[in-house]
């Protein structure tokens, strides 16, 4: 993908609950930067989050944790010999720190995954990635979805319901915000053709796959091993059913969508991460209906189209690039870049400003 080709991009800083400074109250212990090494913590991967219990799992088969930072100091780490599912809850330490589903943590305390034992999670190792979404285009409250996925995988179902390319286009703004690779997985292909909404996404470059109710995995499947990658899409495209058959202990729940509305029930109510027998994890996410991106800033946007990038900086000062007074329009006028990028490249900012998605 061009959008991440080439060179380290510069990005505002993000901000998350370490940022948040609350004044204690009387009578509090004054608070110390000093905190134990945990060098007993056992690293975990975070399969699940429900009402403050975090479920995780340890042993040799988690993902590998990202690189240290330059200049940080190294950190205790300890992988554990056998598997286990431990049920945990975050330790006072940790603050306002936030845990999502493929957060990568430090455990401590009863990590045997035994019943009715509860472990303490003292650490929330770097993310690699983060998707979010807002709950609207005027709110930037950055909703956290998933940690440390290097793939999007967007379903959505060819007919029955039909394509919202707004809503593809909003996943993509998502995924190239985040520097996470999109992969598009058309459902259905048994009803109805892929041919025009790939002709609509073959200027951008997105990969993807064409699949038939039924029908054989195998490309699917090549396309995630070894990797962490969040399945994403609204409900009734078929996701839950993939889900089911690429991995068959998962039993995600799955219902019809009404043909006219195109609305049904969410059938997966929280997300989930679950192992892939040929190695690698998937995670499955509740359908959405909307996807908000209040939070997503135009630069973001921009790094995705590199052969067009590069000529904004001939751009008029505000300028949204969407207007005739934008430089793209001489740029790809004369023959520097081809028209469909461009289009594509508005299609994507207009998908920014306001919450229409169908």
């Amino acid at each position: 993908m061009g959008a991440h080709a080439g060179g380290h991009v510069l990005r505002k800083r993000e901000y998350d609950e370490d940022d948040v400074r609350v004044r204690p109250g009387k009578g509090s212990r004054p608070r110390t930067r000093l905190r134990p090494a945990h060098e007993e913590a056992v690293e975990g991967f975070v399969i699940a989050v429900d009402r403050g219990r975090i479920t995780c799992l340890i042993g040799p088969n988690i993902p590998a944790l990202p690189p240290l930072v330059d200049g940080e100091a190294p950190i205790p780490r300890r992988r554990g010999k056998d598997a286990a599912v431990v049920v945990a809850m975050k330790a006072r330490e940790l603050g306002r720190k936030g845990i999502v589903v493929g957060d990568l943590v430090a455990l401590v305390g009863d990590v045997s995954g035994r019943p009715d034992t509860l472990a303490r999670i003292v650490r929330r190792e770097a993310r690699r990635s983060m998707l979010r979404r807002s709950a609207d285009d005027n709110d930037e409250v950055e909703r956290p979805i998933v940690a440390n996925a290097d793939q999007l995988v967007i379903v959505t179902a060819l007919a029955d319901p039909e394509p919202r390319p707004r809503m593809i286009d909003r996943m993509l703004v998502a995924a190239f915000d985040a520097d996470i690779e999109p992969l598009l997985c058309l459902t259905k292909a048994d009803l109805a053709s892929p041919d025009s909404l790939v002709a609509q996404y073959e200027p951008l470059g997105v990969p993807y796959l064409v699949v038939e109710r039924g029908g054989d995995l195998g490309e699917v499947r090549d396309h995630l091993v070894n990797r962490v990658s969040v399945l994403v899409g609204h409900s009734g495209v078929g996701k839950s059913t993939l889900v089911n058959a690429l991995v068959p202990t998962a039993e995600r729940a799955v219902s019809d969508v009404n043909a006219v509305t195109g609305r049904g029930r969410h059938t997966s109510t929280s997300a989930v991460a679950l192992e892939l027998p040929e190695g690698g994890w998937i995670i499955d996410t509740p359908g959405v209906r909307s996807f908000g991106l209040g939070h997503v800033e135009m630069e973001n946007v921009l790094v995705a189209f590199p052969d067009l990038n590069e000529a904004t900086v001939n751009c008029p000062k505000g300028c949204n690039h969407l207007g005739d007074d934008c430089a793209l329009n001489a740029f790809v006028a004369e023959g520097h870049a081809e028209p469909a990028r461009l289009e594509s490249l508005r299609r994507l900012l207009l998908s920014r400003e306001g919450n229409a998605e169908d």
